[in-house]
């Protein structure tokens, strides 16, 4: 029974229906698993069966287009290549590797060819009778494939056939694809439509039952594996967990057991520093003050304060009392003793306070606490600030004290608006030796949230410049009862600590060698300045970039550099290293000091170059002692350096200019000559400018023309030529 208008088999048709749900779950499933290649493989087959189908059942039909030649050619070609594709199907998805040579070798020979003979001749004759005759050898090949078959699945299970797995291969895969490779006998006898399509498609359903209950076991298999997987994280992730908590316990006791030690000895230092700064201020008060005592007190003051902050810090962490906040503080007049003492600081720093401070504002708060927010507040903007104008007010509104400092520095990118409030952290800026351990901004905002205030910031650094930190805090109204608890006196205000670099230019002495200290901390290089300028030239700069610009305005190149390596801008590291590459300075001696001691951070400062590495807190005298031994020994060097070369250059010398040579020596003994004069005048001999006699001898070429003179004078010579007569005769 053929369908209405065609000449498909209603049998036919169904497999084709079938079929195209099965091509479509195969898709979806291909979807699911793209790396699977067996369902690429199952999809291809599918696919063709469904052209072999299609094309048989309707072809040929005089009612679509097309000779009658034409759509038995094309019904007859889905009918071979559904058969050349088995070999290669089964030698891939079933893993046969006996059947290689008929997947990529056989099927050309005994099938394609032989179709191609076929459309030859029905072509020639137009009779399709004869021209099937030509179909034998694909008959004849179908044959040789079934045997082939058979060798390949005894071949791959080693002749073991027992397993259930074997079996079942082996009776689906000839009960299955026999059909198939013998599409060309049913083409050859001309069998019914219906016939041929059971007989094929029922082949091909078997296969494809084969295959869903090969992927439904792996699907199993998986399934299990995942489950095992599961149930062996949720165990590694409990073991996991077990040995994290554990390890974390660890760490917080051992934290805890630092922290703890970290505050024993804040603590402990505060008893000792309290004793040195009560004695040394009776001392100054007894018998008077000097530079170096001022110097002692501001380092005494900055240290009290630093230890002051990480106690307080870790008191406030651990949720203890820092202050009394019971008691009733007048903000306004606690502000204005504060300005007293920042405005000096500020003039300093050619820096105006301009403030706008309402009368009587009080808060419940301890004045110690709100004096520590004012003073964190003003010296951070006067910090950060090179110049201009710093805005301090205090006002009420709603029923809040608003507290805002104003400054017009660099500002602070939204991004580490939060950060600046976290312990220890500082934004990278110039820091001209008041930058202190980044506790301040977080200790105000430890200060503020128990006062139940708030803290924010208003910067941003990429649009434009300045920062305002505003600090709003509960408005106290006084009561009949209330007491307003006593200002702090300045006393208690930690005093800035500042000091401006101090580099006198003395007169350069060519007859000293040149030092430049590279380092960030005013009061250091003060210091060293005035330790060294008696005995050597001395520069200083404030960090590697600052350095370099310098040193193309010295006279002279240093003879040592002593360089910090925790600066700004340009650290002693990067400073170092664009020294080693520089061929006009890299013979240049490096000294490193840092308080940087571990082992990686003194082999990469050696690395680059630097010929020793002080650790700071060093001791002066051990210093002065370093760089009198490095630069003796580079005098040495440079004396033997010019020695070779003047007996490189005396090798060479004919009998007659050693002569001369040995009259030469003689008379500059004569004229009582020093070693020094005697070099320079060796060089004048040969003829040398004094210039790059001062190059050779590493002076500078005013200490050449000061020693030529006294050569001149000694001799009692007007001109070079005189000279030499008279040293060499």
């Amino acid at each position: 029974m053929l369908i209405e208008g065609t000449e498909m088999h209603v049998v036919t048709f169904i497999f084709v229906c079938i079929e195209i749900v099965i091509f479509f779950y195969l898709g979806i499933y291909k979807l699911a698993r793209p790396d699977d290649k067996t369902a690429t493989l199952n999809i291809i087959l599918i696919f063709l069966l469904l052209a072999y189908n299609i094309t048989g059942g309707l072809l040929p039909d005089p009612n679509l287009p097309g000779s009658y030649f034409i759509q038995e050619v094309i019904a007859y070609s889905t009918g071979f290549i559904v058969p050349c594709y088995f070999p290669f199907y089964v030698y891939k998805a079933f893993g046969l590797e006996k059947m290689r040579f008929h997947a990529y070798k056989g099927v050309y020979l005994c099938l394609v060819f032989p179709y191609l003979l076929f459309v030859t001749a029905f072509a020639a004759s137009s009779n399709l009778a004869s021209a099937k005759n030509l179909l034998v050898l694909p008959v004849a090949y179908a044959g040789w494939v079934i045997f082939s078959l058979y060798k390949a699945i005894r071949h791959k299970y080693r002749n073991d056939f027992s397993s259930k797995e074997s079996k079942e291969e082996i009776t689906v895969l000839f009960l299955s694809l026999t059909p198939w490779i013998g599409l060309p006998i049913i083409a050859y006898f001309d069998l019914s439509q219906a016939i041929e399509a059971v007989v094929t498609n029922s082949g091909f359903l078997l296969l494809l039952a084969l295959q869903v209950k090969n992927h439904i076991k792996q699907f199993r298999i998986e399934h299990q594996r995942l489950i095992q997987s599961e149930q062996k994280l949720l165990s590694w992730n409990t073991s996991l967990q077990r040995e994290v908590d554990k390890r974390t316990k660890e760490l917080e006791r051992i934290n805890e057991q630092k922290t703890n030690t970290f505050v024993n000895l804040a603590h402990e230092t505060k008893t000792p520093l309290t004793l040195i700064k009560n004695y040394l201020e009776e001392y100054i008060n007894s018998r008077g003050g000097s530079e170096e005592l001022a110097i002692v007190k501001r380092s005494i003051d900055k240290l009290s304060n630093d230890i002051l902050n990480l106690f307080d810090l870790e008191r406030f962490n651990k949720g203890l009392a820092v202050y009394n906040n019971d008691l009733i503080s007048n903000f306004s007049e606690i502000i204005k003793d504060n300005l007293v003492l920042f405005k000096q600081y500020a003039n300093k720093k050619g820096i105006e306070l301009k403030q706008n401070i309402q009368q009587n504002l009080l808060i419940k708060a301890d004045p110690l606490a709100v004096n520590r927010i004012v003073n964190n507040l003003i010296e951070n903007a006067i910090k950060f600030s090179n110049d201009g104008v710093i805005e301090v007010s205090l006002e009420s509104r709603d029923g809040k004290t608003i507290f805002s400092v104003k400054d017009y520095g660099t500002g602070i990118p939204p991004e580490l608006h939060k950060t600046v409030f976290e312990p220890y952290y500082q934004i990278t800026r110039n820091k001209k030796s008041v930058q202190g351990m980044g506790l301040g901004l977080p200790i105000v905002k430890k200060v503020v949230e128990s006062l139940q205030g708030e803290i924010k910031i208003e910067s941003n650094s990429k649009e434009s410049k300045g920062t305002t930190v505003m600090v709003m805090l509960n408005k106290h109204s006084l009561s009949q009862n209330d007491i307003i608890a006593a200002t702090p006196t300045n006393d208690s205000v930690f005093a800035p600590f500042t000091e401006d670099l101090n580099v006198e230019e003395t007169v350069f002495d060519e007859n000293k060698e040149t030092i430049l200290i590279v380092e960030d901390n005013v009061a250091m290089v003060n210091y060293l300045l005035k330790k060294l300028k008696h005995k050597y030239n001395v520069y200083a700069a404030l960090n590697g970039n600052e350095a370099l610009k310098k040193m193309k305005t010295f006279r002279v190149k240093p003879d040592i550099i002593i360089s910090d390596v925790m600066m700004d801008k340009m650290n002693g590291y990067a400073f170092a290293k664009i020294i080693s590459n520089d061929p006009v300075y890299n013979h240049i001696p490096i000294v490193f000091l840092s308080a940087k001691s571990s082992k990686v951070d003194r082999l990469r400062g050696l690395k680059l170059g630097a010929i020793d590495f002080v650790q700071k807190p060093f001791s002066i005298q051990e210093l002065t002692q370093k760089i009198e031994s490095i630069l003796a020994s580079i005098q040495k060097q440079r004396k033997a350096m010019l020695q070779t070369a003047l007996n490189a250059v005396s090798i060479v010398e004919n009998l007659n200019v050693e002569h001369a040579s040995d009259n030469f020596l003689q008379n500059c003994d004569f004229y009582h000559l020093t070693s020094r004069e005697k070099d320079i005048a060796k060089l004048i001999r040969e003829g040398h400018t004094y210039k790059e006699i001062g190059e050779t001898l590493f002076i500078a070429e005013r200490t050449v023309t000061k020693h030529a003179q006294n050569i001149f004078e000694k001799v009692g010579a007007s001109n070079k030529i005189e000279l030499i007569n008279k040293l060499e005769g």
